[in-house]
């Protein structure tokens, strides 16, 4: 039998509790939440800003820079395009993340991927589209790249100080702090990142506007950006609706929604409409997905069927048209409802020496130049070095040609190797340096036509130290040689504009709207609240209505299904709906509880019914204060479907009851005092300001109040003259003895 394993001997609970003040067990230690976000949070917060999710003045960020960096160590600017498993597993050494947030780095700045107006790397394999979410991009062992030629003004001068170099996260290698770029690659490729209570959103510019632009700005810092720098340009083509304003306020501010529009051409034959460019702030899937949604609805009858058909030539959408549509106008449709029309969000927000700072164009711009122009005169000034040190070598070697004999003896009876070198310097009055030179030359170059080679480029090399030290010196030489770099980058790599600008002068309002069937029917309201939508047909089969203990039906018409209801409340709130959002029902069931259809507050009950289709003529508010108020339904009407109206009632008296009217009308009114008010609401003035407080019809004493209304009915009274007053307000008159037994029924 095998042995049991002895299982270790557990504390016991006394010793626990021993050395429980030693390991702090139950302690809780009382920290300020302030504290807590100070220690624990800002230097996160502070992180993802500055190290991670905005970019800077070269137009990177941090993961950017240490991808495209590994490549040119690895010599992937001109040499062959090698496995991206190798490429991102080298970059670890400058980005300690894992290999896949690299490789989806490495992703968007492929020519493949098709993100970038100017793409950084160029490709080889599936690295997805950026126009759809279903095409993803291949494992990194399957896809190759190399750096795109334009890198090569990435690096221009990385090798001539010309940037600021750290140390990487192990201090094995050093890395730039920013790339020298020679164009401003912040406004020419798109850039988003999403930090701590801060993001960033930049949208791209074509190469040659943003290049013209700024020399323009070099050589006149008042220039109109606006003439040159026509409107962002995306990869992905499509449209800019071009508003002026908009354009204006984004290049000042940087802050702007510019309007996006995909392309379509229309197929007469097939009687279907292409579309092969789109916003880039949406994807494939998501129009086809927003077209059949409006479909399956009932608001988009034209279309017959939508289909993707993208392939190896680029991004096709392909709507079938049913016969005898209006392809113009269903395209108006379709802009106005679905992604194909869509908005960019510009938030310019960049780091500036270290500094979150959200800027207009002018001011980007303005950075990059400073920016360039330190890049260069460093540049210079490590160019200017080399110079002067291959000038004083040179200057040594020079002397030595005044007599080559003897150097070679005063090295040949130098006994010891460290003592040739200073004998150099007191044979020849040069120092170290010079002499050290002398001093590795090889013996077969000790011969005049040697020296005189090297010694011919001492008045070139005076010539350029003076050059570059002018360059230093002088402001305009160096805006000149930006100029000239801009005008070489633009002729080399700037292409025509790939969006469109149009301007959109169609003011037809063209909405997409659910197509209600309209056909008779019936409505019948509570005064509890339910409600019930009959046909007549089903209505002539029916027997009584179905109702709660103590429930009535209040209201009663005849209509149509396309008809809007509103519902006025004690809360002084309206509620609005139509009786297509309701099933056909029958008398035998209790019906819609309105409250709850309509997410009424708590405790809120209707005080009136509106029904109407065009929203002509007035409701009647009556409050206990004897105030009427007299408001044109036109005032309820909206463009949303919104459920809920805000301001529908004046809260200044109790709300008793609410009549609708098609026309003025006869108004019976009662107080509860037993006096009766009969007037013309001729007599009110309407508003079209639905909280109105309304005007005193009727006059009441000190306890009393209104109670009821009621349209007046022919036979109501034997003499109705009695309760007419010559003026309102009134104070009503009391019944009269051949009124007394008549009953008046006040309902909704």
């Amino acid at each position: 039998m095998p042995r049991k394993k002895k299982q270790p001997d557990l504390p016991k609970s006394e010793d626990l509790d021993k050395n429980a003040h030693i390991l702090g067990a139950g302690e809780v230690n009382e920290q300020k939440i302030t504290d807590t976000l100070e220690t624990n949070y800002m230097p996160y917060a502070v992180s993802v800003i500055m190290s991670r999710a905005i970019p800077e003045i070269d137009g990177f960020k941090p993961s950017h820079r240490k991808l495209l960096y590994t490549m040119y160590l690895m010599g992937l600017l001109k040499g062959q395009k090698i496995k991206s498993a190798n490429i991102v597993g080298r970059t670890m050494q400058l980005n300690p993340h894992g290999d896949a947030a690299i490789y989806e780095t490495m992703v968007r700045m492929t020519r493949g991927n098709e993100t970038l107006l100017h793409p950084y790397i160029d490709s080889k394999g599936n690295f997805g589209k950026a126009y759809s979410k279903n095409m993803a991009y291949a494992a990194s062992r399957y896809t190759e790249a190399k750096l795109d030629p334009i890198c090569e003004e990435l690096f221009k001068d990385i090798d001539k100080d010309a940037v600021d170099m750290v140390p990487n996260y192990d201090n094995s290698m050093l890395e730039p702090t920013l790339f020298p770029v020679t164009f401003p690659t912040i406004l020419v490729n798109s850039n988003m990142g999403i930090a701590v209570g801060m993001a960033s959103n930049i949208c791209s510019f074509n190469l040659r506007e943003i290049c013209d632009t700024t020399i323009n700005l070099i050589k006149e810092p008042d220039f109109d950006i606006s003439q040159t720098l026509l409107a962002p340009d995306f990869s992905g083509g499509a449209q800019i609706i071009y508003d002026k304003k908009t354009i204006d306020d984004v290049y000042k501010t940087g802050r702007g929604q510019i309007k996006l529009r995909a392309k379509y051409s229309y197929d007469k034959k097939s009687n279907c409409i292409d579309i092969k460019e789109i916003p880039a702030t949406t994807t494939s899937e998501q129009i086809i997905d927003k077209v059949i949604e409006l479909v399956k609805q009932g608001k988009l009858k034209e279309i017959s069927d939508i289909r993707d058909e993208t392939d190896k030539t680029g991004l096709k959408i392909t709507i079938d048209l049913k016969r005898g549509t209006d392809h113009e106008k269903l395209m108006k449709k379709l802009f106005r409802s679905t992604p194909l029309e869509d908005t960019f969000a510009c938030n310019f927000n960049i780091l500036v020496g270290g500094v979150p700072k959200v800027m207009g164009i002018r001011e980007i711009l303005d950075e990059w130049l400073g920016f360039r122009r330190e890049c260069i005169k460093r540049r210079t000034v490590f160019e200017l070095n080399k110079a002067s040190d291959r000038l004083h070598l040179l200057e040594g070697l020079e002397k030595i040609l005044l007599d080559i004999d003897k150097a070679v003896k005063i090295i040949r009876n130098t006994e010891e190797e460290s003592e040739v070198v200073p004998n150099l310097m007191i044979g020849f009055g040069i120092d170290e340096k010079q002499a050290d030179y002398v001093a590795e030359i090889k013996l077969r170059h000790l011969n005049r036509e040697y020296i005189l080679n090297r010694t011919k480029d001492i008045e070139d090399l005076k010539k350029q130290i003076d050059d570059l030290n002018d360059i230093i010196k002088k402001k305009s030489r160096i805006d000149g040689i930006i100029i000239s770099e801009l005008k070489n980058v633009s002729k080399k790599y700037g292409k025509d504009r790939k969006t469109e600008i149009v301007f959109d002068t169609d003011d037809e309002d063209i909405s997409v709207e659910r197509e209600i069937p309209d056909y008779p029917v019936n409505l019948f309201f509570t005064k509890d609240g339910y409600f019930k939508k009959i046909t007549p047909q089903s209505l002539r089969m029916s027997g009584a209505h179905k109702l709660k203990d103590g429930d009535f039906i209040v209201k009663s018409a005849e209509t149509t299904n396309n008809t809007d209801i509103i519902v006025i409340t004690d809360k002084y709130q309206a509620y609005k709906t139509n009786a297509s959002e309701f099933e056909d029902t029958k008398t035998s069931v209790l019906g819609d509880f309105l409250p709850s259809v309509l997410e009424f507050e708590e405790d809120e009950k209707p005080t009136a019914y509106i029904i109407t289709k065009d929203y002509s003529g007035y409701i009647l508010y009556f409050f206990e204060n004897g105030k009427v108020a007299k408001v044109e339904l036109s005032s309820f009407a909206t463009k949303t479907n919104r459920k809920k109206l805000l301001n529908a009632v004046s809260d200044k008296s109790v709300l008793v009851k609410g009549i609708q009217i098609n026309e003025d009308k006869d108004i019976l009114v009662e107080s509860s005092s037993g006096r009766l008010l009969l007037f013309n609401s001729a007599q009110i003035t309407s508003k079209s300001t639905k909280n109105t407080q309304g005007v005193q019809v009727m006059t009441l004493k000190k306890g009393h109040k209104l109670i009821n209304a009621e349209l007046y009915q022919d036979g109501m009274f034997v003499k109705p003259s009695r309760y007419r007053p010559k003026n309102i307000p009134s104070s009503g008159m009391l019944r009269s003895a051949d009124d007394a037994g008549k009953q008046i029924e006040f309902n909704l």
